[in-house]
């Protein structure tokens, strides 16, 4: 009985052999890398040893599995040969199994080595690594290091071996981890569920991350909103311009807008008028940066740190200007929108007594979603408008009248008012009957 204890202790050894190795490969595959450069740059020396392994993985899991094949090709061999046999000499003193000892035995001792293999050899070892995967990495990286360089002539062989059967199979070894925006978006989540980020915070990164996706179409001023000054217009028409629009940079033309002089700020207007200087709109007005409507607004930034400017005029494909993009319209599509008083006072849709919409033509399609349960308009790249007024043109084929309706999507919409050539309002009320 004492041979079958001391045995069974060295068999448990074994297992917690192959369970440090376990626990020393899950740490260091999962531990973050950019937490142990921080340590390793405040000067620890065990972070600087387990951010090499985790640089260079190839070396150490040529190791861990070395040495996890060896315990168990060992434990195995040992537990068959040697305890399954104890064990059967103790059972062929019970008579009635006598006839099964070693069948009975070699039963025995797989399910144990099993069973501690699964437990003690893998299960508990694996998740005390991801409960505090840097720490354990620091801890085992010395000792994994010098086992490495023990075993260097057997790595270097299987590194060969299997980089050669690879290649026969067409693979490409990876050189490096690639981090995908999915991940990272995973990680927001985490972070947020665990209070790491705030709910903002988390907003936030999600829409820088989606700058390289959003053309600048989506988030500039659209034309029909543009104040456009003519330089030859007297001051006191310019200054009543400039008073009701209660915009910051207005594009000056000369004679027709397809002359454009440049861009003024009402900064540089005021500057001048403190001075005591005459305004001229000809002299302030600095030349105009345009971008093509499709550019990325990530590339719209890079544009505004080249240049120095922080507006830019909006151009279509046939170098139409279609609208007005600044560095506050960047900002409000990482943020959100910054609601000025007056547009808080008249909002772009407003909801009537009888359950009818008076909506404003320019509103956003996305935030007319948001109003009208059930509305759903066409992703922006199938569709060439952006408002509600480019919405009511293309449903109609034509420049509508005051009065025309349509119905789409359990929906009626009426033009109320026309400014001109452009929709102004429009009335939107459910259809009777529908869902």
């Amino acid at each position: 009985m004492n041979a079958i204890l001391s045995e069974f202790l060295f068999l448990l050894l074994l297992v917690v052999i192959n369970g440090a190795f376990a626990m020393a490969e899950m740490a260091v595959v999962s531990s973050r890398q950019g937490r142990l450069k921080k340590l390793a740059e405040g000067g620890d020396r065990r972070a600087r040893a387990a951010l090499a392994l985790a640089e260079s993985p190839n070396r150490f899991l040529s190791t861990v599995q070395i040495g996890i094949t060896l315990v168990g090709v060992l434990a195995g061999a040992f537990g068959g040969v040697t305890l399954a046999g104890e064990i059967a000499k103790w059972l062929q003193g019970v008579e009635a199994l006598a006839a099964y000892a070693h069948a009975i035995g070699v039963i025995l001792v797989v399910v144990a080595i099993t069973y501690l293999s699964l437990v003690v050899g893998e299960l508990v070892p694996k998740r005390l690594a991801l409960s505090a995967p840097e720490q354990i990495a620091r801890l085992v990286a010395g000792p994994m290091n010098r086992l490495s360089r023990w075993a260097q002539p057997v790595v270097w062989m299987l590194d060969r071996s299997s980089g050669f059967l690879l290649r026969l199979l067409g693979a490409q070894e990876q050189t490096g981890r690639d981090v995908s925006e999915e991940e990272l978006k995973v990680l927001l989540r985490e972070g947020l569920e665990q209070g790491v980020f705030f709910k903002e915070e988390s907003e936030m990164i999600e829409s820088v991350l989606a700058l390289d996706r959003l053309p600048v179409r989506e988030i500039m001023m659209p034309q029909p909103k543009i104040m456009w000054l003519n330089q030859d217009d007297p001051h006191e028409v310019v200054w009543h311009k400039i008073v009701i629009s209660q915009h910051s940079y207005f594009p000056v033309y000369q004679g027709n807008r397809d002359h454009l002089v440049g861009i003024v700020s009402v900064k540089a207007l005021y500057a001048n008028l403190a001075a005591g200087i005459p305004v001229k709109l000809a002299d302030l007005a600095t030349p105009a940066l345009v971008v093509p409507e499709t550019q990325r607004v990530i590339q719209l930034l890079e544009t505004f740190k080249q240049s120095g400017k922080h507006v830019a005029l909006v151009a279509d494909e046939f170098g139409v200007i279609v609208g007005l993009v600044t560095l506050n319209d960047v900002m409000e599509a990482i943020v959100g929108d910054f609601e000025s008083p007056q547009e808080r006072l008249k909002p772009a849709a407003k909801r009537r007594d009888d359950g009818s919409w008076l909506v404003d033509a320019m509103i956003d399609l996305g935030e007319l979603e948001r109003v009208l349960p059930g509305m759903q308009f066409d992703a922006p790249e199938e569709r060439d408008y952006h408002t509600l007024a480019g919405f009511v043109v293309s449903q109609f084929g034509h420049l509508p009248c005051e009065a025309e309706t349509f119905e789409t999507q359990g929906y009626r919409f009426e033009v109320l008012d026309m400014d001109r050539h452009r929709v102004d309002k429009v009335l939107v009320t459910r259809v009777p009957g529908s869902p």
